[in-house]
């Protein structure tokens, strides 16, 4: 097995020449830098996509479309309800679904999913901005990874670990962004995603083998989107005073279970 950061909060799983991906975009929204995000490696060739939520810079549907295998399946959080108003931040996502044949799936908390190798479980998360959102848990070849999203800090942590631990990656989302944008008014000045200081403590409540870093670096756009400042190094330590194994991944690196300091058994494990 391995795993593969892409850009902002993007990854990529492999086992087996079989490729599942989580959260994969490219950096086509107004509010991303100019940076390039790496490409899923496996273009018509991607066993299953998993969203934690339709904002654009965390469900791609063009991105998707072009990795899926033929009839291969989009797993997503439940749509967004309410007025049109209430949708403003996933109806793009939703439209462009739909445009290009995309046939998703909602897995609702708890529901479980076996594509290939790879065991796909949908556990809870709180979204900043008031819309549908899930974490993603996969087991592939005996690892376990949870994706985070973009989620608040929330009191779920403890029933994730009781259910599905331990969990060997947590890739966890750190810019705690503060989000000023005119359909949410009167602006809230509290972060709409953790803060560093709250993903190590998430990673310390899973029991994280190792924890990652994701969705930061790429989006600074005052006032509209404001990221928390050193968020990474913040992170790292905060990390370590909790005793927990930090790893800081460069978008496009691929790295495996053997990489990071997990103990024998893991590899092992039924």
């Amino acid at each position: 097995m391995r795993i593969r950061r892409l850009g902002w909060a993007g990854l990529e799983i492999e086992h087996a020449g079989q490729y599942l991906l989580i959260d994969a975009v490219q950096n086509n929204s107004p509010l991303f830098s100019d940076e390039p995000f790496p490409l899923p490696s496996a273009p018509g060739g991607t066993a299953a996509a998993l969203v934690t939520h339709l904002h654009l810079d965390h469900a791609d549907p063009v991105t998707i479309g072009a990795a899926l295998a033929e009839g291969a399946p989009v797993f997503r959080p439940e749509p967004a309800r309410g007025t049109d108003h209430d949708r403003t931040w996933t109806a793009e996502a939703e439209a462009l679904f739909i445009e290009r044949g995309i046939r998703t799936h909602v897995l609702r908390l708890w529901e479980e999913q076996r594509v290939g190798p790879f065991h796909i479980i949908a556990g809870p998360a709180i979204d900043g901005l008031g819309c549908p959102q899930c974490c993603w848990i996969v087991e592939c070849d005996g690892v376990r990874v949870i994706h985070a999203g973009d989620t608040l800090f929330h009191g779920y942590w403890w029933s994730i670990a009781n259910r599905v631990g331990p969990i060997d990656f947590a890739f966890l989302p750190i810019n705690g962004a503060v989000v000023d944008v005119p359909h949410l008014q009167p602006p809230s000045p509290l972060n709409a995603s953790m803060t560093p200081e709250q993903a190590a403590v998430a990673a310390h409540i899973l029991g994280a083998r190792t924890a990652v870093p994701i969705h930061y670096g790429s989006i600074h756009k005052p006032p509209v989107y404001r990221e928390t400042p050193r968020a990474v190094a913040r992170f790292v330590e905060q990390c370590d005073e909790l005793g927990v194994t930090s790893s800081v991944r460069a978008n496009g690196d691929w790295f495996t279970p053997s990489d990071s300091p997990l103990p024998p058994q893991v590899l092992q494990r039924p």
